[in-house]
């Protein structure tokens, strides 16, 4: 046992050996003598073999629909684990498997999931090698995190050509097929029927799970290249977005020799389309890379049989098919329906399976070798060289991987072999490791015209194409016409492009700080508003209770700037989009915000601009405490004007989102427009029918609104519209589209918008409020006719008219502005001030009436409230006779009623007295005296006098809810010291005074109750002789208080008995 812990928990256990007393008897020496042997076998060198567990961790979906579904590569998986531990090549090292699901929630490829696992595995387990994923996405992520972590990466998917990057992919080993060997195949191809110039790849691409198509046709396509072969490519979708006849034409305009991969049934469409546009598919030759072979199924049909486009060729993978291949497949179909309930039917996709079972043996022979040399079993990069041009034979035929760790792959070309009965046989064998084409013997490619086609006609694509000379001669001729137009704008056209490919616009995500130089912990916002700015930056509320959320800020260079981040994935920098961010470059405008740049690196996608910190035209509307005069207001729409204008006249053309809250104002009071240009890197992050997404349509025009994604640049008649909205909201400053008499929700105003029945649903215009040409001017601006609108040059000519004051100096407006700032702050400082001061008065209040005067003035001073002990106070106890009964008899709020009218009626009485209300709970009612303020010992006859004064009251006391019932009262008193502290926000007495309160329910009712604790003190304040019992409260006889004497002094009670002496 301690051999097998190993030498330091043999240590331990040594340690603990030597603490035991040495009664060992004759056989003493015996036992020492058996652990200097056992510790000399430890520590000879050679020796002792360390074992330990092989922690391996299996990544793969389990949707059926991958090749490398987890039901299918499991149980190959194990039976691999079973012949490793079986062999004994690991030396005794133990492998476990850790299985984990690499899907999301609908089923398919998760690149976050699978990245997420591979860190919590790392961190938890830390396993020793990685087996899977298998889709290429989650293998290049979970990829690259294994080469960081040195760790070998086993698998027989991720078939993509960007992992032959091995300094990127350090520790992957893909033992499956790749891509780039498909790529060789097709490329020996090329050069057996010696098409050397073009080819033409179709693809099916619906850019989504994990894009098998795609890069299926992407090793041909770089393979071809890389041996200057003209490859064009066209991807394609399903034919409810995508012409298939376009495919066709496609074809004919670019090339003869076709290689096609996508689902069968598209395919067959494609062929069938084929037959009837192309007049002479006998010059084409077509290739479809049907890698799983479900084209040549038996119960798959074929359309072109018997027509002329019989000759298509299917490239699939090899099938072995030795003993042992045949062995393993039955075996896997049989773990299937044992472990996971799943029957496989026979097809290529158990190939993957075998190649994991490859992929899996030959990690343990490298480990293996690894082991022996004193290698650790976690360095991966030693390991992973180990298994770098290697051979071993496996259940899927031989095994050869090349200098990047990825497996030769072989494959069958099948051919039409008749062309009466559309049989097709394998006429071809490429082996991966030779890269050769092992013809057959028997069977043959059956040409139409006898021999392969040509993959460039001689008289090009088109019958019209003219003769080579004929080309030479019309280009000439027309290139000199056309030197002299050209030579002039080759200059700009290099400036242009050196520009596009400059990108002058891009900032790395690691360029943004979202921390202050200074180390000024502070989030700022571009939605502040102009009376609220300080050292926090929460959220504020409009006025329609809704939070606005700021902005995202940051440091770009030492300044401040604006950050939306945008929700996609990735950015395909097209030349469309290229052309846009330069164009927002260009744009530099008083009145239009600053583009800065963009980040384009996945996940942190995001538009950085200038920043205004004054906040946005929305949040200055809707802050009540903000006074903006008809000057202000003009000069806020006036900036506008100017900023649509001359974003109108630009490359741009339009906004498209043109709102209040996209009109932000600057630290020189300057509004500036934002949120425009840009329409590739726009998205929707709403629900379809969310509260949110209508309430963004309300500045929508009413033709764009029959839309349900209108086009995000918009129109400049569409922008005209929401400028109208937005003159609605700056005169009336009740918010975007309000309709008096009305509260809709922004759903039912966009539904009345888009109806467009006549009277046009529009917002409301008080013309005493503003003037009538403002009214004029919005109602032209969301005229339903689009044409009716103006535009901004107009728009601008006409608030010039009746705007006045709008030509005066910039200055002179903003010197108002900042006179007009500075009012609004005294007024509000004062507002904030009386606000606070009444506050605190209410606090202070409230803490009154839950603590005592003094303890509550010892908490204000912020001093710490310690326990206090009292040598003598009487304390009240008093509850409700029958009260469980009432309660059970009565509704819960006639109980709180009773409660509530009966302890009103007690407070305004014990006000009266020298007493401090403790607490109540339920029907009890607790008194004290002589605490918090002691009162020497007068507090037994403030609380005996107050006792009869509840006493008297309660008999007048009426029950709402049962008139006709009489209250009745259970008083107990009694004397003790207690101890009195603050616990959280609750004045508590503590001590052996409180316990007394239990015998009150033996006590009777009607009568006050007194303890011989009490009878001693009230002997002591009155100097009066009287005989007193002081053997402790368990035993102590109690008296009873009746009423009071002739001159107010109270007698009382002994077991029925009158006692005068005793009275005071």
């Amino acid at each position: 046992y301690l051999f097998k812990r190993g030498f330091y928990s043999f240590k331990f256990d040594l340690r603990r050996i030597n603490h035991l007393p040495l009664r060992m008897g004759p056989g003493l020496g015996m036992g020492y003598s058996f652990f200097i042997v056992l510790l000399t076998y430890v520590l000879i060198p050679g020796c002792r073999t360390e074992k330990r567990n092989i922690t391996v961790a299996v990544m793969l979906p389990d949707n059926l629909k991958y090749s490398w579904a987890s039901p299918r590569v499991l149980p190959a998986i194990r039976m691999a684990q079973e012949k490793i531990h079986k062999s004994g090549i690991l030396r005794g090292h133990t492998i476990n498997l850790l299985n984990f699901s690499t899907e999301d929630s609908s089923g398919s490829c998760s690149e976050n999931e699978a990245q997420i696992i591979a860190v919590d595995t790392k961190l938890y387990n830390k396993p020793d090698a990685f087996i899977g994923p298998g889709c290429t996405y989650s293998v290049a992520s979970v990829g690259r995190f294994a080469s960081h972590w040195k760790l070998p990466l086993i698998t027989a998917g991720g078939p993509a050509y960007g992992f032959e990057k091995s300094e990127e992919f350090k520790t992957i080993v893909r033992t499956g097929p790749t891509t780039r060997k498909l790529g060789d195949f097709v490329n020996y191809l090329h050069g057996h029927f010696n098409w050397s110039s073009r080819a033409v790849m179709i693809f099916h691409d619906l850019k989504q799970d994990d894009r098998p198509h795609y890069f299926l046709s992407e090793g041909i396509y770089m393979v071809l290249r890389e041996e200057n072969i003209t490859v064009v490519a066209l991807p394609y979708e399903d034919p409810q977005s995508f012409n298939y006849k376009d495919i066709i034409t496609f074809i004919k305009d670019n090339g003869r020799i076709v290689y096609i991969c996508g689902p069968l049934q598209t395919f067959f469409q494609i062929m069938k389309l084929f037959e009837d546009e192309v007049k002479n598919p006998e010059d084409y030759a077509i290739f479809y890379l049907d890698v799983f072979a479900e084209s040549l199924s038996g119960d798959v049909p074929m359309p072109w049989k018997g027509s002329a486009i019989q000759w298509n060729d299917p490239i699939k993978l090899f099938q072995p098919d030795s003993p042992e291949y045949t062995a393993f497949r039955k075996e896997l179909h049989k773990r299937a329906m044992q472990d996971f309930n799943v029957k496989l039917e026979p097809s290529m996709m158990d190939f993957i399976a075998g190649c994991f079972h490859d992929g899996f043996m030959l990690y343990a022979k490298a480990l293996s070798e690894a082991l022996a040399d004193n290698v650790s079993q976690n360095d991966g990069i030693n390991i992973t060289l180990r298994m770098q041009n290697r051979r071993i034979w496996g259940v899927t035929g031989l095994v050869s991987t090349d200098q990047n760790n990825a497996r030769d792959t072989d494959f069958s070309l099948w051919g039409m072999t008749n062309l009466k009965t559309g049989q097709y046989a394998i006429v071809g064998h490429y082996n991966g490791t030779s890269k050769e084409i092992l013809w057959s013997p028997t069977e043959r490619i059956q040409w139409p015209k006898g021999s392969p086609p040509l993959d460039y006609p001689p008289c090009g694509f088109s019958p019209y194409h003219l003769p080579v000379l004929g080309i030479v001669a019309v280009g000439s001729g027309l290139a000199l016409i056309i030197f002299g137009i050209s030579s002039f704008l080759i200059y700009r056209k290099l400036k242009l492009e050196k520009e596009l490919a400059g990108m002058l616009w891009r900032i790395r995500w690691e360029e943004l700080q979202f921390e202050s130089p200074n180390k000024y912990h502070k989030r700022a916002g571009s939605r502040l508003t102009l009376s609220q700015r300080g050292s926090s930056y929460g959220s504020l509320i409009t006025a329609h209770g809704k939070y606005q959320l700021f902005a995202k800020t940051g440091y770009f260079k030492g300044n401040l700037v604006a950050i939306k981040h945008v929700n996609k994935k990735r950015i395909e920098l097209t030349r469309q989009v290229l052309f846009e961010l330069k164009h927002m470059r260009d744009v530099q405008f008083n009145h239009l915000t600053r583009f800065i740049g963009a980040c384009i690196d996945p996940p942190n996608i995001c538009i950085v601009t200038e920043y205004c910190p004054r906040g946005s035209l929305q949040d200055i509307l809707e802050n009540e405490s903000i006074n903006l005069d008809w000057m202000f207001r003009y000069s806020l729409i006036n900036d506008i004007v100017k900023g649509m204008n001359y974003l109108h006249n630009s490359y741009i053309g339009s906004h498209g989102n043109l709102k209040s809250s996209n009109c932000v104002v600057d630290s020189r009071f300057v509004l500036k427009i934002t949120d425009y240009g840009l329409a590739s890197f726009r998205s929707s992050c709403e629900n379809e029918d969310s509260h949110a997404l209508y309430a963004k349509k309300l500045w929508t025009a009413p033709e764009l609104l029959i839309y349900d994604r209108h086009p995000p640049q918009g129109t400049q008649k569409g922008d005209v519209y929401s400028f109208g909205i937005i003159l609605q909201e700056i005169a009336l400053r009740n918010g975007p589209f309000y309709v008096e008499g009305m509260d809709l929700s922004p759903k039912e105003i966009i539904q009345k918008v888009r109806n467009g029945q006549k009277p046009y649903f529009r917002p409301t215009t008080d013309n005493s409020r503003h003037c009538e040409e403002l009214t004029i001017l919005m109602e032209g601006c969301w005229a339903e006719d689009s044409a009716e609108r103006p535009d901004f040059s107009h728009i601008k000519i006409f608030i010039a008219k009746f705007n006045k004051e709008g030509s005066t100096s910039i200055l002179n407006n903003l010197l108002s502005r900042m006179e007009q700032y500075a009012n609004n702050l005294e007024n509000l400082v004062e507002e904030r001030t009386q606000a606070y001061l009444e506050e605190k008065r209410k606090a202070e209040n409230l803490l009154y009436q839950i603590l005592p005067h003094s303890v509550a003035e010892q908490l204000k001073r912020g001093e710490t409230v310690q326990a206090e002990a009292f040598d003598s106070v009487t304390i009240y106890f008093s509850d409700i006779v029958g009260f469980t009964s009432m309660s059970a008899e009565s509704t819960p709020l006639q109980v709180v009623t009773l409660l509530n009218d009966l302890y009103t009626c007690f407070d305004a009485i014990i006000d009266n007295f020298d007493v401090y209300k403790v607490e109540t709970i339920g029907d009890a009612y607790m008194v004290v005296s002589g605490l918090p303020v002691r009162n020497g010992k007068l507090h037994a006859r403030e609380i005996a006098s107050m006792s009869l004064a509840l006493l008297e009251q309660v008999k007048t006391f009426k029950i709402r809810h049962r008139p006709n019932d009489q209250l009745r009262l259970r008083i107990g008193i009694h004397t003790g010291i207690p101890v009195a502290f603050v616990q959280m926000i609750f004045f508590n007495l503590s001590g052996s005074i409180r316990t007394v309160y239990k015998q009150l329910q033996d006590s009777k009712s009607d009568l006050i109750s007194l303890f011989a604790a009490y009878v001693c003190v009230c002997v002591c304040v009155l100097s009066r002789p009287c005989l007193c019992w002081c053997s402790g409260s368990k035993d102590a006889p109690v008296l009873f208080i009746r009423r009071y004497c002739q001159h107010g002094i109270p007698y009382g009670v002994y077991r029925g008995r009158l006692v005068t002496e005793i009275c005071f």
